[in-house]
């Protein structure tokens, strides 16, 4: 039976198995770090004494799988840990190549051999903390008394947002990848759940390249009910964010600032709030900014980065929640009142993560709003679910890539997702 790294006891006989992550022959030693997902510990091969291991290993290469029968021993003189392997049997699970790309190869070809490139102890790291954070989320979300549910990615039209969608042959008509949850998540409002969330691919056909864009993407999403206003929407960001910093950063703070040098910061509540006006007052008196005529009513990616600087010095907090955005900026099913959508982008360092509101539950003005923005027919299917009854209710969506790279410091979401999916890349 195999036995993980991090539970071998001293002097107890045990087999361990794993990547051979290095391979050093010396004139009378030959000493293998072998890695499992626990940690990793060095094999000490004595030629000496050992010749049949020697034969055995002849040949083999760094990466190669291995596993080996022994016993674990204390050892002042191994610097990772103290503690070493000495192996009686050895078996070659699989022998692996030369690889074909090493710590400076560029992020094109680290890409091309992804299932190599994670072999790295970083990435290693990141898809654990990515996975921490989600179920931080996850739980605070069931605690809440919110429902997990599971949409169609399969959608007959193509009017969820503003974005391009992918069609593809659904068997004699044509279908589309759903750009977000957004519209099942309110049939389930309709339906009498009242708190549903999703976590799920996402797929935007926008010829983006830029270091946070993706046209295949994991969103979490949520949707809750009976809420009196937007603010008890960033109110629920609030509490579902810090559940997820904190998960990580018990689990993997102290690791997070050994690899990547970031410190896990937990916020404190309320996030500071502003409305859109008043920041471009903020951002033009501060660092004399100007906000170009055709984003005039949202945001840029300067505006963003210029925001998260304001916040530090005024309020010294990561997150802060920008409102008033301009109607002709935002989805028709946002709530508006006096003509101004009753919603919210969240920052945080230097970019949007979240775009959440008050959703319109009333039909007549959905349908009005709908038919505003030229949606009329394409949206009929969705405005059914308004038409029988259904509770105020508002919610977000979270990119966990984009936020995942933000609390790494990772520079591009290429390198922080397990396989990137953009307009010039569709292999591996």
């Amino acid at each position: 039976m195999r036995t993980l790294i991090k539970d071998l006891k001293e002097n107890e006989a045990s087999t361990i198995s794993g990547w051979a992550t290095k391979i050093r022959d010396t004139k009378y030693m030959i000493f293998i770090i072998l890695k499992d997902r626990s940690g990793k510990i060095q094999v000490s091969i004595d030629k000496k004494e050992q010749p049949n291991l020697v034969e055995k290993l002849e040949g083999v290469l760094a990466n190669s799988i291995l596993s080996f029968k022994g016993n674990m021993v204390l050892s002042e003189y191994v610097k990772d840990g103290g503690k070493e392997f000495l192996p009686t049997e050895i078996e070659i699970l699989s022998k692996s190549e030369a690889l074909p790309l090493d710590e400076t190869a560029d992020l094109d070809t680290r890409l091309n051999y992804r299932w190599i490139d994670l072999r790295s102890d970083k990435n290693e790291l990141m898809l654990k903390v990515q996975a921490a954070f989600v179920d931080g989320m996850r739980s605070f979300l069931i605690k809440e008394d919110f429902t997990e549910i599971h949409t169609p990615k399969l959608i007959a039209t193509a009017s969820e947002s503003g974005s391009e969608v992918f069609e593809v042959k659904y068997f004699d008509r044509p279908a589309y990848l759903a750009q977000s949850p957004q519209f099942y998540k309110q049939m389930a409002i309709a339906s009498g759940l009242e708190r549903v969330f999703e976590i799920a691919p996402a797929f935007r056909a926008e010829n983006s390249n830029t270091n946070r864009h993706a046209t295949e993407f994991t969103s979490f999403d949520l949707e809750f009910a009976y809420i009196d206003s937007y603010e008890d929407v960033m109110d629920m960001e609030e509490d579902l964010l810090i559940a997820g910093l904190k998960n990580v950063k018990e689990l993997y703070g102290e690791k997070i600032k050994e690899l990547f040098d970031q410190e896990v910061i937990i916020p404190k509540k309320p996030f500071p709030r502003i409305n859109l006006q008043d920041l471009y007052q903020e951002l033009h008196k501060r660092y004399n900014y100007e906000v170009p005529a055709h984003d005039i009513g949202d945001m840029n990616a300067e505006a963003e980065k210029l925001t998260s600087k304001y916040a530090m010095e005024e309020y010294g907090s990561e997150f802060i929640f920008v409102t008033g955005f301009a109607k002709t900026k935002r989805a028709f099913y946002h709530m508006r009142k006096n003509d101004i959508p009753e919603g919210f982008d969240l920052i945080w360092r230097g970019t949007e993560i979240t775009t959440g509101a008050q959703r319109e539950h009333r039909y007549e003005v959905l349908k009005h709003q709908a038919e505003e923005k030229g949606l009329g027919k394409d949206v009929e299917f969705y405005l059914e679910f308004f038409r029988y009854g259904c509770p105020p209710h508002g919610g977000f969506a979270i990119g966990i890539d984009r936020l995942t790279m933000l609390m790494l410091g990772i520079p591009s979401i290429k390198e922080e997702m397990f396989i990137f999916r953009g307009p010039s890349r569709l292999t591996p």
